[in-house]
């Protein structure tokens, strides 16, 4: 699909949606701050000033515009050019790109019913939008010339890239169909807008709904105090003081299941995480995916292709379902094997303990570590102080000034969406302005779970000067209580690291075009390869401090992670892989089936042999993956991890903080991916193409 702004956009329509869409002008305009110069430091969003009812005259106002710079270029009368025709769209929309990274921001942090209803009325308004421009006639012709000439024309390599680009999107979002078939396809993409859009909002509702209270100190059994310290306080969010509430965010549901001694509430803790969107309420997803599905099979079809993943993998490393199959089959065998190692080594502490029950999905938690104690004897509990938020985050400043000679600089004067976020300036080693970094560390209501990075701008050239990005990361992680500051579990630490990766690709990024085009299978090296830091012991020394003492983390402690670096691998990689061919198993219908969601999900979980005590880490009905960017592309983050496992290999060989290697790393990679193919890229880093052995020996996967 052709991407102009952050989102989908009808030529049908082009006439009523203009008369629709007037002119912001006088009072409107005077009132509204998107319509005003950016006053605040590096131009940021005047977050003080934004009101929800400012986004709608914005939104109207940025679809005008862009539509009359796609028909500035389609009128001109001069022959298309890279400079009048391909730049010049690269160019157009920056307007109501900064209204909509501004508001799908929000929407995804601090949403609320307000928002969300301006969305659902957005979303056909900017469905229709990108639809006139995809599927311009007039504006294809004259990229379609630019692209038949290309070998005439003195192009630089990320010219020539985008050019690619351009061209393809264009075919592949329908500009070579019949009329009849662009008007299905319109009616096509409004409805799979609309029901990405109820999806994300019916997960949040059930998430937030999802969850166990307890009312008596018996249900506290095996919880230590830090644990019920966090179940009260989020009790007393609710309006539930003097009782203790455990939430399926993760921050709350997995120190919960690792350490409560009573089953049946882990059960019931469990149940209510991996039944969310699956429990015939108002907020079902089964019917939203089934329809997602069969549309999304439709368009393929319509444009050529025999299912969603064959059109989907066409643009990534990978290319084609057969091969993405191949990789994960070849990754299953050893990972299931490994996870029936570690389910028979936990049944036998249950058979010991004289359980009488066999390991469920809600008892991995608490057995594993259980084990984890057992063989290393240490436990998360013990970890954590060690592990403070602040820390974690200077520890990472440390690493980037190690790594490229980084600065981060605490700014007040910069506004922010919400009291929590903390923004900072990004500085070279000389002092020159990179990028803003925002970031937004705990869980509220009106986020959606999960961690992730965006931005409020990418960077780009205007008149050969860099407009420096602002950029974002957003996550849920466990937020202080029983007096100590927010400690950290191991899993979140490497969460921070990972998305710090993809902040710094923003920051880094150097490309003068706005449409860079990162394939979905690569897009995770930048992430992946920071969390090979996170535990390394000489970075541990630097930034593992405990909270209270500042004593670093003790050297046997090192070595216990160190030793427990591979534990419980198998269900980890297992959970990931199911959940990986899952999304495979959905894009790869050819499309018409009558499908029962429960059903086909369980048929394909039963055909992998998937052990019964581990459900795939996102069952269908909030596989929100799925639904919206990684659709037949969830595998890309172990696909990545053959490209940032072998890239990490470059570090071990020339040293951890090696900056010769950081610096070609990061003009190689960092800055330029989207503005070349991104194997090209990657070997003019390493030297050669990944090898996939320092992956599998990461996991313990690998048979000497």
């Amino acid at each position: 699909m052709l991407k102009r702004t952050l989102l989908t956009l009808p030529l049908l329509l082009t006439v009523l949606l203009l008369a629709a869409l007037p002119s912001a002008a006088g009072d409107v305009a005077k009132d509204n701050p998107f319509f005003q110069a950016r006053t605040a430091p590096f131009q940021a969003p005047p977050f003080d000033k934004i009101a929800k009812e400012h986004f709608l005259p914005a939104f109207r106002e940025g679809i005008r515009r862009e539509q009359a710079e796609i028909d500035a270029i389609t009128e001109n009368r001069k022959a298309p050019t890279f400079a009048n025709t391909i730049a010049a769209m690269d160019h157009s929309g920056i307007f109501l790109n900064d209204v909509s990274s501004v508001f799908y921001a929000l929407l995804g942090a601090e949403t609320s019913d307000d928002l969300q209803a301006i969305a659902r009325e957005l979303s056909p308004l900017l469905s229709t939008h990108n639809d006139n421009i995809s599927l311009n006639a007039k504006l294809f012709a004259r990229v379609k010339a630019v692209y038949d000439r290309r070998q005439k024309l003195v192009l630089t390599p990320e010219e020539s890239f985008l050019l690619e680009n351009t061209y393809k999107g264009f075919v592949r979002s329908g500009a070579q169909l019949d009329e009849a078939q662009k008007e299905r396809l319109r009616a096509i993409n409004q409805q799979l807008s609309m029901l990405g859009l109820k999806f994300g909002q019916q997960m949040l509702a059930e998430t937030n709904s999802s969850r166990i209270v307890i009312d008596s100190p018996e249900g506290l059994a095996g919880l230590p105090e830090s644990v019920r310290a966090m179940g009260a306080d989020t009790a007393k969010s609710l309006g539930l003081e003097g009782k203790w509430v455990f939430t399926t965010q993760v921050p709350s549901m997995i120190p919960f299941l690792q350490s409560s001694t009573r089953r049946d509430l882990r059960e019931g803790l469990h149940r209510a995480y991996f039944m969310r969107g699956d429990r015939d309420n108002e907020n079902d997803n089964k019917e939203i995916v089934r329809q997602i599905v069969s549309l999304r099979a439709e368009r393929a079809r319509l444009l050529g292709y025999p299912t969603y993943a064959h059109f989907v993998l066409e643009e990534r490393m990978a290319k084609d379902p057969a091969t993405v199959m191949a990789f994960l089959q070849k990754l299953w065998a050893p990972a299931l094997e490994r996870a029936g190692q570690e389910a028979a080594e936990m049944q036998a502490i249950i058979d010991r303990e004289k359980g009488g029950f066999q390991l469920a999905s809600w008892d991995w938690w608490h057995y594993a570590e259980k084990l984890r104690q057992e063989k290393y004897a240490f436990d998360d509990a013990l970890l954590r102080p060690y592990f403070s938020l602040e820390n974690v985050k200077l520890g990472i400043f440390a690493l980037c000034e190690k790594l490229y000679g980084l600065q981060f600089l605490p700014l007040e004067n910069i506004p922010v969406y919400h009291p929590e976020v903390q923004v900072y300036e990004v500085r070279e080693s000389n002092g020159s302005h990179v990028g803003l970094l925002y970031m937004d560390f705990h869980p509220r209501p009106g986020k959606r779970g999960g961690a992730w990075s965006g931005g409020f701008r990418r960077a780009y050239y205007e008149k050969g000067k860099r407009v420096a990005p602002l950029s974002t990361i957003v996550c849920n992680f466990t937020r202080a209580a029983a007096g100590a500051p927010a400690l950290l579990s191991i899993d979140e630490v490497t969460t921070f690291f990972h998305e710090f990766g993809h902040a710094l690709n923003t920051l880094f990024s150097n490309g003068v075009y706005r449409g860079r085009s990162i394939p979905r299978d690569a897009v995770e090296l930048p992430s992946q390869i920071m969390e090979n830091w996170a535990l390394e012991p000489e970075l541990l020394k630097l930034y593992a401090r405990h909270y209270q003492t500042n004593e670093a983390i003790p050297a046997e402690l090192v070595e216990k992670l160190k030793a427990a670096s591979l534990f419980n691998q198998g269900f980890e990689t297992v959970e990931y892989l199911a959940a990986s061919l899952l999304d495979m198993a959905w894009h790869t219908l050819k499309g018409g089936e009558a499908i029962d969601v429960r059903s086909f999900e369980r048929g394909a979980m039963n055909a992998l042999g998937l052990l019964p005590a581990i459900e795939p880490r996102y069952r269908t009905t909030y596989f929100n993956h799925m639904i919206s960017g990684y659709a037949a592309g969830y595998y890309s983050y172990i696909w990545s991890g053959v490209l940032d496992k072998d890239a990490y290999e470059a570090f071990r060989e020339k040293g951890l903080f090696d900056r010769a290697t950081a610096a070609s790393f990061r003009e190689n990679v960092l800055a330029r991916l989207g503005t070349e193919d991104a194997l090209t890229l990657y070997k003019r880093f390493r030297g050669a193409e990944p090898r996939i052995e320092p992956l599998l020996r990461s996991r313990g996967l690998l048979k000497e």
